[in-house]
């Protein structure tokens, strides 16, 4: 792929299609050399007009020619994710147009799969690779304008209402808030980023309203970012209205007005300007002069930045286009839109449209569990977080062609994650593959009662009729231990139940429920389900909590080899160099639960030996909990594929008993 010119591929044949197309003229950093559409006739047109040699009648067969080098995606919104991750699997690099997915999950998908297959991928929004918006952050930067307070920004359009097109229809992404909503929200977090020296920024809140019409799409809308620092920004969209198309800065100097924030000078070399406004001063014009159009200068971008497989800002790079879209999934939750590429039934197969497999490379190692009868991940997947079917599936699809196929759900956790959860198995068909944990009984609800009565609505919820794994999720040491290990045993017999164990059970009440069901022939206790990481719980993180980093319990699952499903087992972020520090208090939990002199002694050598490594810190110790000489399974409860990779590092970090020891102080 490395050419002096490189060749394009155009998946989809419409107008903006053409636009990019006729770029190439300007530009001799590629060449157009194939078009697909869905009918051949419309490929054969497209050719014709733009001197297009290969044509093609669908997309796989464009994908397939070895003579393309990128693809440029400009079908409706919701066939984005599955031929950008098609586009990546088959090696080509990637132009997608905005918005670059349906929601943030899907877009977490796509940018794995380019950067799992060494592409280059960036979301379109052209005017973010021109001069002008360059200029526009640089100013920002400078503080200009002094202190940014206010961003004010719209795109919006009127166009004739019909349900069938792409701006009306559901079915096709339709609405403002993608579709051009995008624009202002994307120029809102750049410049607020820009003002606080960073390449963008995410707002800390997000408010709006707008107005779903006939079709259900949203017509018109408005939403108020609040960003750190005080800055705030009115965005505005709309399809069934005009609206003035610009976007004006204020600061408490002065303000600056982009007349034209989107197209900039247009498909043509020229000059834009920018207008500067500061109290006290006279007007001034700022002219920044395009030496092309602003498509080609989007093709130049991409051709300049395949080595590093994703653009410097303030083009869209990977973390930028995530931001984007979950400031958009937030816009759109306020109204309560969604879509049917939302919809469960939509994510019948993986967003690249395949069954799910696993991927070449490092897997994640497998133990076992008497009674489970089937190997176990031992990086576990907490299911506390998941809401969406979405989220889960972008998640769970990913950790699941790792080799994970273990998921720690909890009653506790409410009806929406672990009816997600079992959504989830039940359209990718994994009952069999899975290993799930199941735990109930939480104070205040821990007795025999309450035990049944949630593991079958557990189960209801999950779509299934047993678990692999049962945790009491905590104790009550009023109860006699019997009363506890005799309806377990129940379920066991009755096939709804292969193992079980406690979480947050004492050393002293695992060991007497484990004599009496010796002394009763029955079941016992298989794992239990404490915390432990190389730093020290100082304080419970809840309530009830037991870590096994106890001496005595640590001990114990020494002697006995007695598993352990540790929860927390990378101390909730103490080993991510952002998170924790002596002099930073911002996160009193971490502050309260893991702060100590002992434990910054252990995070100044884990941090010492990744150094050495050059690895994260996060995964070295985490490679110490999959060290240890009992069988550790290790609760992880990644929000982002990111997470997930992170912690799937750990395995291949391999950790000598002298480096083991030495990390805990032992030597």
């Amino acid at each position: 792929m490395s050419r002096t010119r490189l060749r394009w591929g155009l998946l989809a044949a419409g107008n903006i299609a053409k636009a990019f197309a006729s770029a190439f003229a300007q530009t001799d950093s590629g060449e157009v050399v194939a078009v697909a559409s869905r009918k051949l006739a419309d490929a054969e047109r497209f050719g014709d007009e733009f001197k297009i040699p290969r044509r093609y009648g669908n997309y796989d067969d464009l994908l397939a020619d070895p003579q393309v080098d990128a693809v440029y995606i400009s079908t409706p919104h919701p066939l984005h994710a599955v031929w950008a991750i098609r586009a990546a699997e088959a090696r080509k690099h990637i132009l997608c147009e905005k918005p670059l997915t349906m929601n943030f999950y899907d877009a977490m998908t796509v940018i794995e799969a380019a950067r799992s297959h060494g592409v280059f991928l960036m979301e379109a929004f052209m005017y973010r690779c021109n001069p002008q918006t360059a200029k526009i952050a640089e100013l920002m930067r400078a503080g200009t304008i002094g202190e940014l307070r206010l961003i004010r920004s719209s795109f919006g359009f009127r166009a004739g209402f019909n349900p069938q097109s792409r701006i009306f229809d559901l079915e096709l992404g339709g609405g403002g808030i993608l579709d051009v909503g995008c624009y202002p929200v994307s120029m809102a977090r750049l410049v607020a980023g820009a003002a606080r020296g960073r390449d963008f920024a995410d707002p800390l809140e997000v408010k709006g309203t707008g107005v779903l019409g006939a079709s259900g799409a949203d017509e018109w809308a408005s939403a108020v970012l609040k960003f750190e620092g005080g800055i705030v920004a009115q965005v505005s969209t709309s399809v069934t209205l005009n609206q003035d198309n610009t976007t004006t800065l204020f600061g408490t100097a002065g303000r600056l007005h982009i007349p034209s924030p989107w197209f900039c000078n247009g498909r043509e070399a020229g000059r834009t300007t920018l207008i500067l406004e500061l109290d006290g001063k006279e007007r001034e014009e700022i002219a920044v002069e395009v030496p092309k159009g602003i498509y080609a200068i989007e093709a130049d971008v991409v051709a300049a930045s395949l080595p590093a497989l994703q653009a410097k800002s303030p083009s869209m790079g990977w973390e930028d286009s995530l931001g984007n879209m979950r400031t958009l999934d937030l816009w759109r939750k306020e109204l309560k839109l969604s879509y049917p590429a939302e919809e469960p039934k939509a994510y019948a197969l993986p967003l690249g449209g395949r069954p799910l497999k696993a991927r070449a490379g490092t897997q994640i190692p497998k133990g076992e569990l008497p009674g489970v009868g089937k190997p176990i991940a031992r990086l576990v997947m907490g299911v506390d977080h998941p809401t969406e079917v979405s989220q889960a599936t972008a998640l769970f699809d990913d950790y699941f062609s790792r080799g994970g196929n273990c998921f720690d759900t909890a009653y506790g956790y409410g009806p929406i994650k672990e009816s997600v959860m079992g959504q989830w198995i039940q359209l990718r068909g994994l009952r069999e593959q899975v290993v799930l944990i199941v735990k109930g009984a939480h104070t205040p609800h821990c007795n025999p009662a309450a035990l049944r009565q949630q593991f079958d609505e557990s189960l209801e919820r999950l779509q299934t009729n047993y678990a692999d794994i049962y945790f009491l999720h905590r104790d009550n040491p009023q109860i006699p231990v019997g009363e506890f290990i005799t309806p377990l045993n129940d379920l066991v017999r009755a096939g709804r139940l292969r193992a079980f164990g406690g979480s947050n059970w004492s050393l002293r009440r695992l060991e007497e429920a484990n004599a009496w069901a010796r002394a009763h022939g029955l079941q016992g206790f298989s794992a239990v389900s404490n915390n432990l990481s190389l730093a020290r719980m100082v304080d419970p993180v809840w309530a009830g909590c037991v870590s096994a980093k106890e001496p005595d319990y640590f001990r114990f699952h020494e002697r006995e080899r007695f598993p352990l499903f540790a929860w927390s087992s990378q101390a909730r972020g103490f080993f991510v160099p952002e998170r924790a520090h002596p002099d930073k208090k911002d996160d009193g939990e971490i502050v309260r639960c893991w702060y100590s002199e002992d434990n910054f002694r252990r995070q100044e050598r884990c941090f010492d030996l990744a150094r050495r490594r050059s690895v994260e810190p996060i995964q070295i110790a985490l490679s110490w909990m999959l060290h240890q000489a009992f069988p550790v399974f290790c609760l992880i409860g990644p929000r982002r594929i990111s997470e997930t990779l992170s912690s799937c590092g750990a395995v291949e970090i391999s950790l000598s008993p002298e480096e083991i020891a030495w990390l805990d102080l032992r030597a």
